[in-house]
C-alpha cells in the first residue's frame, strides 16, 4: 500500500516527505522487516524515535514521527503517533470493524465474563463471532492466547481482518482504560458500548481515581459507540450517560432494564430480566450477584441489537464456566477449590462474599498482589481478606521486579487491622499446598489473583505456573504420601 494513501486516513492530517510502498506495520523496532512502516511512539520509559535508525537498518520502508528525524527514509509527520497508528492500521487492513457488528465492554470488573456471555448469545443467534479479551482471542471457533486485554492497534486491526476473512459477522472486545488513554481504538465505531462497573485499580498508571474514571468515560461518545448499555447501580455510571443513546440496567435503583426475583446458589443464579415489554426468566450456571449484572449487560446489549429474547436466554444458559472466573477445580477432596482472577479490592470482596453464601465450613483465601502495580490496594486487600475469610494465606502473585516480601509486608499491614488469622508463605505453590493440607470437610479454598494466567512473573521473567496444574499435582502428591 502507498504511504500517501495510509497518511490520508489520518483526520488531523499529516505531512509526507516522500512516497514509499508499505508491506507491513510495526511499532517495535526489534520486529521490523523489509518494507515495514515503523511508528515512532513516545512512551513512559522509552521513546520510539530513538530507535528509528535501527528500524531503517532493519529494512523499514518509512517512519511515522512526531518530529523530523535525521534518518534517510520517507517520514510521515503527525501530531499524535499513537492515534495515527490506529487510523493507519484500520486503513491498511481495509477497515474490517465496519464490516461486522461490534460490542465493546469497559469497566473495572466483569469485562471478560460479559464478553464470553455476549459471544455465547451471538453464536446461539446464528452469528459467527470473534472475541478479543484478557483470557484469549477467538476467531470464530479458533482459540488463540491473548497477551493484553486490548492489543495494540496493529494487532487489533490484523485480528479483526482475520475474523472477517474467516467469516465472522460479529465481534466482541474488552476495552481497557489503558487502551482508551493510549488511543488504541480511535477511529473505530462499535454498535454497543457496555459499562460494567468502576472501582480502584491501575492507580500505578492513572494516579487518581478521577483520571482513571475519565479514561473510561472516553468510550461513551459518538466517536466510539452508537449506543450505550450502562450499569445504573454503579455510582460512576452517571458519567457514562448523556452523550449517546443509552439503556441502563440495574437491581437497586430504577433503570430501563432491571432484575428481580434473584436467587444466588452455588450452582448458579436465577432471576427475571425485565426489558421494555419483555420478561425473561433466566437460570445461569455461573454464580454470584456480579454475574447477575454481567449477564444483564450482555443480554441488554444483544436485545438492543435485535437478537431475540429466546436466543438471549439460550445463549446465557449455555455458559457453564468462564476460565479463571469463579471456576471450580476438580478434586476428590471433602473441601472445594475455586479459582478466580480477583486482583483488586472490589473483586476480592465480591468473590469472598459470594462464596461465603454457599460455604458450609471455613472460607480459606490464598492471594497476593502484583508487583509494579497500584501499591495502595495492598493493605486494603489484606484487610478485606482478614475480615471476610476465616483464614488467609498471603503469598506471591506476580511480583515482577519488586521484592515479594515487600509486597507481602504491605498486605500484612492491612490484615493486621482485623482479627482474621493468617500465614505468610512467599512461594505460591507451597502456599496452595498449605491451604489444601489444612482443608477440612465443607471448606472452600479460594485461589485469588491468577485466574486464567499460566505463569508467574518473578524478577521480570515469566515462569510456567498454571494453578489448575498445580492443584492437580499437589493432589497427586498428597495421595501418594498417604499410600
Amino acid at each position: 500500500m502507498k504511504l500517501t494513501e495510509l497518511a490520508r486516513s489520518i483526520p488531523a492530517g499529516a505531512s509526507v516527505s516522500a512516497e514509499a510502498e508499505v508491506t507491513g506495520l510495526v511499532c517495535d523496532s526489534r520486529k521490523v522487516k523489509k518494507g515495514d512502516l515503523y511508528f515512532c511512539l513516545p512512551g513512559l520509559r522509552v521513546d520510539g524515535h530513538n530507535f528509528a535508525k535501527a528500524a531503517a537498518d532493519a529494512g523499514a520502508a518509512a517512519l511515522v514521527v512526531e518530529r523530523k528525524l535525521p534518518v534517510d527514509l520517507p517520514q510521515v509527520l503527525v501530531e499524535d503517533a499513537r492515534a495515527a497508528m490506529s487510523y493507519m492500521a484500520q486503513c491498511f487492513y481495509g477497515y474490517p470493524a465496519g464490516e461486522m457488528h461490534g460490542v465493546g465492554i469497559t469497566g473495572t470488573k466483569g469485562k471478560t465474563t460479559t464478553s464470553f456471555l455476549v459471544r455465547a448469545i451471538a453464536r446461539h443467534a446464528g452469528h459467527k463471532v470473534g472475541l478479543m479479551g484478557t483470557v484469549c482471542t477467538y476467531i470464530g471457533e479458533e482459540e488463540e492466547p491473548a497477551s493484553l486485554t486490548t492489543p495494540d492497534p496493529i494487532d487489533v486491526q490484523s485480528l479483526l481482518r482475520r475474523m472477517k476473512d474467516a467469516g465472522c459477522d460479529f465481534y466482541v472486545m474488552e476495552v481497557s482504560a489503558h487502551a482508551l488513554d493510549l488511543r488504541k481504538l480511535v477511529g473505530m465505531k462499535f454498535d454497543q458500548g457496555i459499562f460494567t462497573n468502576f472501582s480502584q485499580d491501575h492507580l500505578d498508571y492513572f494516579g487518581t481515581m478521577e483520571t482513571y474514571r475519565r479514561a473510561k468515560e472516553k468510550f461513551f461518545d459518538p466517536f466510539y459507540i452508537g449506543h450505550a448499555v450502562v450499569n445504573a447501580d454503579d455510582e460512576a455510571g452517571k458519567y457514562m450517560l448523556g452523550r449517546v443513546p443509552a439503556t441502563t440496567y440495574g437491581v437497586s435503583v430504577p433503570a430501563d432494564a432491571y432484575a428481580n426475583e434473584i436467587e444466588i446458589l452455588e450452582s448458579g443464579v436465577s432471576y427475571r430480566l425485565h426489558w421494555k415489554d419483555v420478561v425473561l426468566p433466566l437460570h445461569l450456571h455461573i454464580s454470584g450477584i456480579f454475574n447477575v449484572y454481567n449477564s444483564m449487560a450482555a443480554a441488554v446489549a444483544c436485545l438492543e441489537m435485535g437478537i431475540s429474547p429466546e436466543d438471549v436466554k439460550a445463549g446465557l444458559e449455555s455458559v457453564t464456566v468462564v476460565p479463571g472466573r469463579i471456576e471450580p477445580l476438580p478434586t476428590h477432596t471433602p473441601y472445594r477449590v475455586i479459582l478466580d482472577y480477583a486482583h483488586s479490592p472490589a473483586s476480592l470482596e465480591s468473590i469472598l462474599k459470594t462464596i461465603r453464601q454457599f460455604t458450609r465450613g471455613r472460607l480459606i483465601c490464598v492471594f497476593g498482589c502484583g508487583g509494579g502495580r497500584d501499591k495502595e490496594k495492598r493493605p486494603i486487600m489484606g484487610e478485606i481478606s482478614g475480615r471476610l475469610a476465616d483464614f488467609s494465606v498471603l503469598t506471591s502473585d506476580n511480583p515482577r521486579l519488586e521484592d515479594p516480601m515487600d509486597i507481602l509486608r504491605a498486605i500484612e499491614e492491612g490484615i493486621k487491622r482485623t482479627t482474621g488469622p493468617y500465614v505468610v508463605i512467599e512461594n505460591r505453590r507451597e502456599a496452595i499446598r498449605y491451604a489444601m493440607q489444612m482443608g477440612q470437610p465443607g471448606d472452600v479454598i479460594v485461589l485469588a489473583g491468577k485466574g486464567h494466567e499460566t505463569y508467574q512473573d518473578i524478577g521480570g521473567q515469566k515462569h510456567p505456573f498454571d494453578e489448575k496444574v498445580v492443584v492437580r499435582e499437589i493432589l497427586a502428591e498428597m495421595d501418594e504420601s498417604r499410600e
